[in-house]
């Protein structure tokens, strides 16, 4: 077994897929992958997930050692993507936000999250009235953090690396967003990320008590952040972001389905939002 450790982000504001790519990429997915994809309204959603499915496939054929087209996705009863009869605890996330698309994988009895976040507010109300309804999802000192930044703009950097932080590790967990995010804690210590460095000394705490885990933060470009929650404190890799192409991803794929024309003809039928 290979011992990776992917990070892989993937844009999807530059990839406006052509017929021959959309006709591959879908035949590189299970049909009940499929299905979910046809479920969407816009092409900007399909196209988080179908790049989702398809780095995950990447990293589990890769960091397995096994052929592309034996890689067999299920649900477990959380509805979270795992891999069939995963003897060897591969592990992967995936998260979209923004432009982006992103994945985390490791080997090893580990639990990982991962979440990205683009730096906006496009709300209706007033930067201040959405605070103060978003006030329960935060402890008071993340607020310190998120508040006391000089510019709103910077408030808003500082509210969405909270959540990409809260959101990792929930994810990690495999709980979502079900749980009291007041009473998790992030402690800030470095307050300006990096698009060239990871920043690992942000503490969590839960009602008060220091959890001891490994976050992984840095920027993707000037816009989004990202967070890596792992279960291991003394987790020692420090994989940056990649960003991968279309060829990239596509790199040793192996179809195992015939072309869909039926697929490909409905996602250029799906409507387009802006990136």
């Amino acid at each position: 077994m290979s011992n990776k450790s992917v990070r892989w982000a993937f844009d999807i504001s530059k990839w406006n897929p052509s017929v021959p790519e959309i006709l591959l990429a879908s035949s590189c997915i299970q049909a009940d992958q499929k299905d979910r994809l046809n479920r969407f309204v816009f092409k900007k959603d399909l196209k988080y997930s179908l790049v989702g499915y398809l780095m995950s496939r990447k990293f589990v054929s890769e960091a397995l050692n096994r052929s592309y087209n034996s890689v067999k996705f299920i649900r477990d009863d959380r509805d979270k993507p795992i891999v069939e009869n995963n003897v060897a605890k591969v592990n992967f996330n995936v998260s979209h936000h923004g432009n982006y698309t992103v994945c985390v994988g490791e080997c090893g009895d580990l639990l990982l999250g991962v979440d990205v976040m683009r730096f906006e507010y496009s709300g209706g109300k007033t930067l201040s009235e959405f605070f103060r309804i978003m006030n329960r999802q935060f402890s008071p000192e993340e607020w310190l953090n998120i508040k006391g930044a000089s510019h709103e703009k910077d408030q808003i950097a500082m509210f969405s690396r909270h959540w990409a932080l809260k959101e990792s590790y929930v994810k990690a967990l495999g709980v979502g967003i079900t749980v009291n995010l007041q009473e998790i804690s992030f402690n800030v210590v470095t307050k300006t990320l990096s698009k060239e460095k990871l920043t690992t000394d942000t503490a969590l705490y839960i009602k008060g008590d220091k959890i001891y885990w490994m976050f992984q933060e840095c920027l993707l470009d000037e816009d989004h952040c990202v967070s890596v929650a792992i279960s291991d404190p003394d987790f020692r890799e420090n994989t940056m972001f990649s960003e991968l192409t279309f060829e990239e991803l596509m790199k040793n794929c192996v179809p195992f389905s015939d072309a869909d024309q039926g697929f490909c003809d409905g996602y250029f039928k799906k409507l387009d939002k802006k990136c």
